[in-house]
């Protein structure tokens, strides 16, 4: 296997869009302008058009006479259904769609436009060819005969679903129904408690699992642009159900989904409140040290709030930090950023401080145009030409249960991804502390996702190298959610890790070794290490100085 390894190109790391593009959101006028650019140059350059558009012409004759010139990625699962291999006219369909598809994309890379103004356009029309492919019209195969099967129906049952999200899901097809779940009935059902409450974020202490439990407690932390229960969606898949049948004395922040009353909080206002947290967590076990973990966002919070206590000599309060996703070192190779200059930034600032916040719809439209095929285009298809409603999918009705991010935290994200600070001792201040995460001596495990195209995994891996301590690194099979949502048993989980953290991700990968199975087995190993002696379990949740508040999944959470 590592050979192969060794043989094989190494993995993309980023696409189109990210996590900074989608803080930051696309305008619409940068994609009219490079549309124009495109005009402008096939204008200027005439004999390059003809060329390339009698190139067209002939592979369209051919495809005419019948000719198979293309064959559809086995990855494209739009084409699946057997009509357009069998049906003469659905065969020349696809082919003339394929043939426009590849004939637009030599025509940019052999255009002579700069590099930057080719990405751009190979992004715009990506998403052009993706909207105009035969499966997304009422002559797609599966269309017709559900439409013939069901008297019609199909058609009324679509155009009432497209009435529907026009109203009230700002115009892009739903992903899950609305009533599909119930957070704390059939999502988020660990029994647990709320055991401190501030302004910012509700506090978590589930009732334990095992008979016998570590020291030292785990406090978990969810990102702030998505609510806590994707680390308890439901028992087979559930992160908080591993950890405490382990023995783990877990914790989950809950962060509360805030509006234009919060404009005013920043990343200092979301660290101070974790710290009280750690605090809580501290006073209830009676322990000296807190395992942190962090996700996407979370950890870069709790990043921050290390180095803030490494600057104060207190980050003894921290027993180990792992990071999920994450991302410390904000530098991005990837076209999505040749749409975010300095204009674009200033753009997205102003409109969360006139706003008080960045609804979190606005970034779930982004996300969804990270993969339209999948998250658009497949809607559209099921949802209005065939009349259906969407499967029940947890993960997705998690997506779909966006959160909104207060002004001064989305502006100095946006900082975070333009300056790139915690590359640089004291480049980033938090709660009047200078950050310098090589003082942040804690103890580390980051996993990343090879097909995470939100968190790419070779600037997650670069985040791991600025941190002080001993540093653990895995690169799993998944992409960002997936990623986390990785339990032992998943016949599709396996991941690569290699003891040696070089400077360059690409020489790490080389000689990284392959292992099948979930990564939580290893995590499991560490942290269990981090966490102290074992115990006789208390049943008992919070204590006289911090009593039980409400049922877990709290009150936060239910926040629309």
């Amino acid at each position: 296997m590592k050979d192969k390894l060794e043989k094989a190109a190494v993995p993309a790391t980023a696409t189109y869009i990210n996590a900074q593009s989608a803080i930051t959101g696309l305008r619409g006028r940068d994609l009219v302008s490079t549309l124009r650019t495109v005009a402008r140059h096939s204008l200027k350059h005439p004999v390059h058009t003809l060329r390339h558009t009698l190139a067209l012409s002939g592979q369209l004759g051919r495809v005419l006479l019948g000719d198979t010139l293309h064959q559809v990625n086995p990855r494209d699962q739009r084409f699946n259904d057997p009509t357009w291999r069998l049906n003469p006219f659905y065969k020349r369909s696809l082919q003339a769609y394929l043939a426009w598809q590849k004939q637009v994309k030599t025509w940019i890379d052999d255009s002579g436009l700069p590099a930057d103004d080719r990405a751009r356009a190979q992004f715009v029309f990506a998403l052009l060819n993706d909207a105009v492919s035969p499966t997304n019209s009422l002559l797609n195969p599966l269309a017709l005969k559900e439409l013939f099967n069901s008297g019609g129906m199909s058609l009324v049952k679509g155009l009432n679903h497209l009435y529907d999200d026009l109203r009230h899901n700002d115009g892009l097809p739903r992903q899950v129904g609305r009533d599909a779940f119930e957070v704390g009935k059939t999502l988020a059902v660990t029994p647990g408690a709320v055991v401190f409450r501030n302004e910012v974020l509700e506090l978590i202490q589930y009732k334990p699992m095992s008979e016998k439990q570590y020291a030292k407690p785990l406090l978990i932390v969810p990102p702030q642009i998505n609510k806590f229960y994707i680390f308890d969606l439901s028992p087979a898949n559930s992160f908080v159900q591993y950890a405490l049948k382990n023995g783990l004395q877990t914790f989950m922040v809950s962060w509360r989904n805030p509006d234009a009353r919060h404009r005013d909080w920043g990343l200092s206002s979301y660290v101070a409140a974790l710290e009280e947290a750690l605090n809580v967590c501290r006073a209830i076990t009676g322990a000296r040290e807190v395992n942190l973990l962090g996700a996407c966002a979370g950890g870069l919070t709790i990043a921050a709030l290390q180095g803030h206590l490494a600057a104060r000599r207190q980050i003894r309060r921290v027993a180990s930090a792992t990071y999920l996703v994450s991302l410390l070192d904000s530098e991005i190779d990837s076209p999505a950023t040749l749409f975010l200059d300095e204009q674009a930034l200033e753009a997205a600032k102003r409109r969360s401080y006139q706003n008080g916040v960045l609804d979190g719809r606005d970034m779930a439209k982004v996300f969804a145009w990270m993969r339209p095929n999948d998250l658009i285009w497949n809607y559209w298809i099921n949802n209005y030409l065939l009349g259906k409603t969407p499967a029940a999918f947890d993960i997705l009705y998690w997506n779909n249960d966006s959160t909104r991010l207060p002004a001064a935290l989305h502006g100095d994200l946006l900082d975070f991804f333009k300056h790139n600070p915690l590359t640089r001792p004291g480049g980033l201040q938090v709660c009047g502390s200078a950050i310098d995460l090589s003082k942040v001596t804690v103890d580390s495990f980051s996993v990343a996702g090879i097909n995470d195209h939100i968190t790419p995994w070779d600037a997650v891996y670069r985040s791991t190298l600025l941190l002080g301590g001993d540093k653990r690194f895995v690169l799993s099979n998944s992409g960002h959610v997936q990623s986390i949502l990785n339990p032992p048993g998943n016949p599709k989980a396996n991941f690569i890790e290699n003891a040696r953290l070089s400077s360059d991700p690409r020489a790490w990968y080389y000689d990284a070794k392959h292992t099948e199975g979930s990564w939580w087995p290893q995590w499991l190993g560490w942290i269990q290490a981090h966490s102290g002696a074992q115990r006789q379990t208390s049943m008992a949740l919070g204590n006289a100085a911090y009593p039980t508040l409400n049922p877990a999944p709290g009150t936060y959470v239910q926040a629309r």
